[in-house]
């Protein structure tokens, strides 16, 4: 494969810098990102930024497509550090990982979990992304082969099209869906503690907040029935 050209190299690493400048604006001014303010932090003028960006709204699709990757790498290796044989230990590992991730970059994650973008629609594309956490989360519960609760009809439609839409194993190694529902479960119970915290939710109720969320966690880890 050639090596990428010198103007490509450089288009790459123009866009990188304005991505670069907008995850900073984002700290300051939240969703209310403009095209404008990241120009004038280059010294660009606002229409130069359209040859990289058709506008706001590529910018931000591109802002959380990076985010969602950079939460999901962070998890998936804290998971593969664990022994493959130590389901508790990955899914904790995998958990303390989404909290620091999002501890670390509270503005990435306001984006994502945040309140929505006025304006703004997310496009297919990020929904890969978006679900590697929740499969990680899948991947182990399935592992764990508890007891398959029972599920009520009504949800295995919807839960063949999630499974459908959403990267993972191929159709021949399909989750039970108690599996799927106690990682869907686990997932909703884990960002909405995460959320708590990144949002100052828990800031004077827990002294140790990270004592706090490891006993969830392992509540959570209880109830998906893992060893």
């Amino acid at each position: 494969m050639p090596a990428p050209s010198l103007r490509a190299r450089v288009r790459a690493e123009l866009v990188e810098e304005i991505k670069g400048a907008a995850r900073r604006r984002l700290a300051t001014d939240g969703p209310a990102l403009t095209l404008r303010a990241v120009a004038r932090d280059l010294e660009m003028v606002p229409s130069a930024l359209y040859r990289y960006f058709d506008g706001r709204d590529a910018l931000l699709t591109a802002l959380i497509t990076d985010a969602y990757d950079e939460l999901g790498a962070a998890a998936e290796a804290a998971e593969a550090a664990v022994d493959p044989s130590d389901l508790r230990g990955r899914w904790m590992a995998l958990c303390r990982a989404v909290r620091r991730w999002a501890l670390e970059h509270p503005a990435e994650y306001a984006l994502l979990y945040g309140t929505p973008v006025p304006g703004y629609t997310a496009p297919p594309d990020t929904t890969p992304p978006a679900s590697r956490v929740v499969v990680a989360l899948i991947r182990v519960t399935a592992e764990a082969e508890a007891a398959d609760v029972p599920v009520a009809p009504a949800l295995h439609a919807d839960l063949d099209r999630l499974v459908a839409q959403a990267p993972g194993p191929p159709a021949d190694a399909r989750p039970a869906d108690s599996a799927l529902l106690a990682g869907l479960a686990a997932w909703s119970q884990l960002f909405g503690l995460v959320g708590f915290e990144v949002f100052g939710r828990l800031a004077e109720m827990f002294e140790d907040p990270a004592a706090h969320f490891d006993h969830q966690m392992q509540t959570m880890a209880d109830l998906a029935g893992l060893p």
